[in-house]
């Protein structure tokens, strides 16, 4: 066995490591064995050294077989076991309705999803807006929700891929999360433990996003697909813009609303649609579900114009401790303070700084400035205009929900900081730019 010192020393020296080695350091984070000093030299050599493929594919795994992995061929499932993951953004509400849809298909989604990084919401945040919600469960309550559901949206847990708990927890303290191997593996070892048969990643770009410039975005996602295919995990991925908010609100319990809404046919707003669709088509498809686009698209709407992804939403969150009438009365928290932000001219909008909207919410308290920090579910914006969208003096940019008159004022002068109207009407961004496959060996 190998010192951690020696691995360290070989990987700041610019040579290739072996799955020997990484899985020695893997077991050594999650067995504390290995300091988090030489967690934090290995990270930054890897920084500074990257990883070729081959040992991007070895991190993943040894990372994935620090803890327990899932295995769904014994749990009697009558449909294949699928899943998406979002690199994050403002609004990114798509994990709520896609999984309920997916398992309306015929699919059994057991989602491990993660908390708010930064001026991003996280998905396990705004599902413990709904009063009871479990986000964290063992690996026998999952099982036990994605056979009753179809779909069980949680955290890891202990279980599962716990090196790379730990491991993140120093890159993020270290100027290290931005290493696409090691963002790559942290992804991918915990949607490897989930026992996953296929995955379809949605990579954001633009000023909303965790990869802001279009190139480095597509560097994740091919990182992503070709070491996910490579770990023997069939994975595809969009790149979709996030240069707006996705969802026409932002904040923990606002945007719940919006995935009921989405689920009961109330509001589909065009941008969150257009995603969900096309993450649905890809997986649906890449799991035998769908002979093609067009008909996985047909099976999509159908799920969701039934209301049998609204249903399987439903028992979802049911048996995860949450409202049992959730479609009817979901008890999600409400705001002490609702104020409009009134546009101060008149034009199109032109552009918006998806980054500073997420920052306000933030600010409002629903996000984390520090690891530890508590959220208020109740806070953040709503009824966000589109880019493209005409409007006059007076005519309100955004909703914003707030505990006090001193966070909503604060909050009305950063939503009118990051809307900037134009003149003319601005061209049409496209909202998925690109569909990544793995390149022919």
């Amino acid at each position: 066995m190998q010192l951690p010192q020696e691995i360290i020393r070989r990987k700041r020296d610019g040579y290739a490591l072996g799955g020997t080695e990484l899985r020695e350091f893997a077991q050594g984070i999650a067995q504390e064995t290995v300091s988090e000093a030489q967690i934090a030299a290995f990270a930054m050599a890897v920084c500074w050294r990257g990883m070729d493929a081959a040992e991007c594919v070895a991190l993943t795994l040894a990372m994935r077989d620090s803890g327990s992995v899932l295995r769904w061929d014994d749990a009697g499932l009558p449909g294949p076991v699928l899943d998406k993951h979002s690199t994050g953004g403002i609004g990114d509400t798509v994990s709520l309705m896609l999984g309920p849809v997916l398992a309306a298909c015929g699919g059994f989604v057991p989602m491990l999803s993660g908390r708010g990084l930064g001026h991003t919401g996280g998905t396990l945040d705004k599902l413990e807006a709904l009063p009871g919600y479990r986000a964290v469960a063992t690996p026998e309550q999952l099982r036990r929700v994605v056979r009753e559901a179809g779909v069980a949206i949680v955290g890891a847990g202990a279980a599962l891929a716990p090196a790379d708990r730990r491991f993140y927890a120093v890159r993020d303290v270290t100027a290290t999360v931005e290493s696409v191997p090691l963002i790559t593996a942290s992804i991918l070892s915990k949607k490897l433990a989930a026992g996953l048969g296929t995955l379809v990643l949605d990579v954001k770009f633009g000023n909303g996003a965790f990869m802001q410039q279009m190139p480095q975005a597509r560097e994740l996602a091919h990182s992503l697909v070709e070491t996910g295919c490579g770990a023997g995990l069939p994975t595809e991925a969009l790149l979709t813009d996030m240069g707006q908010a996705l969802a026409p609100a932002a904040g923990n319990a606002l945007e719940v609303q919006v995935a009921l809404d989405y689920l009961r046919g109330v509001a589909r707003p065009a941008r969150l649609h257009g995603v969900v669709m096309a993450l649905g088509a890809v997986a649906l498809r890449q799991a035998g579900l769908a002979r093609d686009e067009a008909d996985a698209r047909a099976r999509l709407l159908r799920s969701l114009d039934s209301g049998a992804a609204a249903e399987r939403f439903a028992r979802m969150v049911a048996g995860l401790g949450g409202p049992a009438d959730v479609l009817q009365h979901p008890g999600l928290p409400q705001a002490t303070i609702v104020r409009d932000v009134a546009c101060e001219g008149a034009g199109w909008i032109g552009d918006v700084d998806a980054r500073a909207l997420g920052m306000a919410v933030v600010a409002l308290g629903g996000g984390r400035r520090d690891s530890r920090d508590a959220i208020d579910p109740s806070v953040g914006l709503s009824a966000l205009l589109p880019i493209g969208t005409r409007v006059e003096r007076g005519v309100p940019l955004a909703r914003v929900h707030a505990r006090t008159e001193d966070q909503a004022a604060q909050a009305i002068a950063a939503v009118r900081g990051a809307c900037r109207l134009s003149d003319s009407e601005p061209a049409a961004a496209p909202l998925i730019a690109e569909h990544i496959t793995r390149n022919p060996s």
